[in-house]
C-alpha cells in the first residue's frame, strides 16, 4: 500500500500543511529539540507542558520552558492542571509572553499529574472539562487545541463525549492518543476510537501514538481519516522521520535515513543548541539523554556508557567525531 496521501490542517490562523506534529515531551521537547524537528520536516512543534501553578514558574527549568519570542511562528505550549480559573490565567500569561496557541493537557498517565486529578485524569469528570475548555478559552484571543486519550480505561472509553464538549466549546483542534490512561504506554495504540472521533467533530483531529515509521504513519491515517499526525517518542534519536514520513505520503515511496556525515551534523547542531540553552555543565548532562537515543537508533546502545563519562562539550563533541568515524569504518568493512 504505497500511494499518495495528502494531509493537513489549520488551527485558527495558523496552517499546518504537512500535517505532522512533534509532541510536548517534558524533558525532551526543549528549544534545541524543537528546532531540530522543524529543521527536519515537522510542520508544528508544541514546547514542553508546564504547569498551571504559576508560583511553580520561578525555577530555571521553567523559565525554560516558557515561550520565547526568537521562535519561529506558530509558537504553541502546553500547560496542564485541574483548576479552570488558574488555567486561564496560565494562559493569559502565556500568551503575554508570546504563545499563539495554548494546549491543554488532558492525555498525560503520568502519577504525579493525575493523582493531582490532571491530566488524563479529568477525562473521568467531563463536567469539569467543560468548565476548563470554556474558561480557557475565553480568557484569551489566540486558538486553544486539546490532547486527550481515548478515555481512562478500556471499559471508561469517552473520548468521543470529550471531543464534542471541545467542539461545542470552541477548542479549535483535537490530539488524541490512542490508548486509555490505565494503559499509559503499554500495549498497542488502538485507532478505532480515533476514527470516531474523526467523524464525530467538525474540527481538525490529529493522530498519536505508535507511529514510528512512515508506512505505520500511512496505514494511521487511512484508518483513522485524520487530518494530522503527532510523534513523540519515534522522534527521540530519529528527528528525520518527519522528513520521511512527509516523502513518503507525498511520493509514495520510502526515503532511507540520512548519511553518517548528515547525522553527525545533526547530532553536533543539537549538542550546540544544548550548550547554549543549558550553559556547559546543564547542557553536558542533558546530551547524555540525546545521545543515547541516537545511538540505540544506530544500533550502539551500549556505548551509551562510555559517553555518559565525559563532562565537557569538547569532550562530547569529539567523542562523537570518534563514533561517526567507527561507523564509518564498519559500514565500509560490510
Amino acid at each position: 500500500m504505497n500511494g499518495k496521501t495528502q494531509i493537513g490542517f489549520s488551527i485558527g490562523p495558523y496552517p499546518i500543511e504537512n500535517g505532522l506534529v512533534l509532541a510536548p515531551m517534558a524533558g525532551v521537547t526543549d528549544a534545541p529539540f524543537r528546532a531540530l524537528c522543524r529543521q527536519q520536516g515537522a510542520g508544528l512543534t508544541v514546547a514542553e507542558m508546564v504547569t498551571a501553578d504559576q508560583t511553580l514558574w520561578h525555577t530555571r527549568k521553567s523559565r525554560l520552558r516558557l515561550p520565547h519570542l526568537d521562535e519561529p511562528e506558530p509558537r504553541m505550549i502546553q500547560i496542564a492542571g485541574a483548576d479552570p480559573q488558574m488555567l486561564a490565567e496560565a494562559a493569559q500569561a502565556n500568551v503575554a509572553l508570546g504563545a499563539q496557541i495554548i494546549d491543554i493537557n488532558m492525555g498525560c498517565p503520568a502519577k504525579k499529574v493525575c493523582k493531582k486529578a490532571a491530566g488524563s485524569a479529568l477525562m473521568r469528570d467531563p463536567k469539569l472539562v467543560e468548565q476548563i475548555l470554556h474558561q480557557v478559552v475565553r480568557a484569551v484571543d489566540v486558538p486553544v487545541t486539546l490532547k486527550m486519550r481515548t478515555g481512562w480505561s478500556a471499559s471508561e472509553r469517552n473520548a468521543v463525549a470529550i471531543a464534542k464538549i471541545a467542539e461545542q466549546e470552541g477548542i479549535q483542534a483535537l490530539t488524541v492518543h490512542g490508548r486509555t490512561r490505565e494503559d499509559k504506554f503499554q500495549g498497542e495504540a488502538e485507532y478505532a476510537t480515533l476514527a470516531e472521533v474523526v467523524q464525530a467533530v467538525g474540527i481538525p483531529v490529529i493522530a498519536n501514538g505508535d507511529i514510528t515509521s512512515a508506512r505505520k504513519a500511512q496505514e494511521v491515517l487511512q484508518l483513522t481519516q485524520a487530518q494530522g499526525l503527532m510523534l513523540g517518542r519515534a522522534a527521540q534519536g530519529r528527528p528525520w522521520i518527519f522528513n520521511q514520513i512527509h516523502h513518503y505520503l507525498a511520493q509514495g515511496e520510502e526515503q532511507q535515513d540520512p548519511s553518517l556525515a548528515e547525522q553527525e551534523q545533526m547530532i553536533c547542531t543539537h549538542l550546540q543548541g544544548l550548550y547554549a540553552t543549558y550553559g556547559d555543565i546543564m547542557g553536558v548532562r542533558i546530551a547524555r539523554k540525546h545521545l543515547g537515543w541516537y545511538l540505540k537508533e544506530q544500533g550502539q546502545a551500549e556505548r551509551r556508557h562510555a559517553f555518559n563519562l565525559l563532562d565537557s562539550p569538547e569532550a562530547q563533541r569529539l567523542w562523537v567525531a570518534e563514533q561517526m568515524n567507527l561507523l564509518q569504518r564498519m559500514k565500509h568493512c560490510d
